[in-house]
């Protein structure tokens, strides 16, 4: 079953392992490799505040919220 998912984050959740390595876990949904950032929150940046969008892929939709 398909689900949608709304994301309100457009970057990573910074998260420091017991090594002192700091890990990027994706905010945004879109990474390719999650659970880790891939750089893709960067095509949200321009993003308006309190509106909803689709990406597929690399197109943007505004659709009206419907939640």
């Amino acid at each position: 079953m398909a689900r949608l998912v709304k994301h309100e984050r457009n970057k990573p959740y910074p998260v420091t392992t017991k090594d002192g390595e700091t890990l990027y876990i994706c905010g945004c949904g879109l990474s390719k490799n999650k659970p880790f950032c891939d750089g893709s929150h960067k095509m949200t940046a321009d993003e308006e505040a309190n509106q909803l969008y689709v990406y597929d892929g690399t197109q943007r939709s505004k659709i009206t919220n419907l939640y």
